[in-house]
C-alpha cells in the first residue's frame, strides 16, 4: 500500500481521556455531528495512574476510556473547544498526535468529509 507524507496538510489523532464509554460516545457524537471529526475510536477499561489532585503527592489509580479523534490540524482548536464544553472532567486530557504518513484513499476520504 502507498503512503502519502502529510507534514504539511497537517492530519492528527485527538488522545481524549474520558469518565466512561458513555461520555466517549457522547464527546465523539458531537464532534462529529459537527463535522469537526471524521471517525472516533473508543478504547474502554484503560487503567490510568497519575498525580491527581495537583500537588497533592498522592497517585490516582482508577479506571477511564480512551477516545481518538481522526481529524485535520485546521479543526483541532474548534474541536477542542467543543471537548471543554461537555467534557465532566474539571482538567480533561485532550492532545492532539501529528499523523506523518496515511494512506492516500483514507486521507482522502478524511479531507473529504471536513469540507
Amino acid at each position: 500500500m502507498k503512503l502519502q507524507s502529510i507534514n504539511k496538510t497537517g492530519m492528527v489523532l485527538v488522545y481524549v481521556t474520558c469518565e466512561n464509554v458513555d461520555q466517549a460516545k457522547k464527546i465523539g457524537r458531537h464532534l462529529l455531528e459537527k463535522r469537526l471529526c471524521t471517525c472516533v475510536n473508543i478504547f474502554p477499561n484503560m487503567q490510568p495512574m497519575f498525580w491527581w489532585p495537583p500537588k497533592a503527592n498522592k497517585i490516582d489509580e482508577s479506571t477511564e476510556v480512551v477516545l481518538i479523534v481522526k481529524t485535520l490540524e485546521p479543526k483541532y482548536q474548534a474541536l477542542e473547544d467543543e471537548i471543554h464544553k461537555i467534557h465532566t472532567y474539571e482538567t480533561p486530557c485532550v492532545f492532539a498526535i501529528p499523523v506523518t504518513h496515511v494512506a492516500k484513499k483514507y486521507y482522502d476520504w478524511i479531507k473529504g468529509e471536513l469540507k
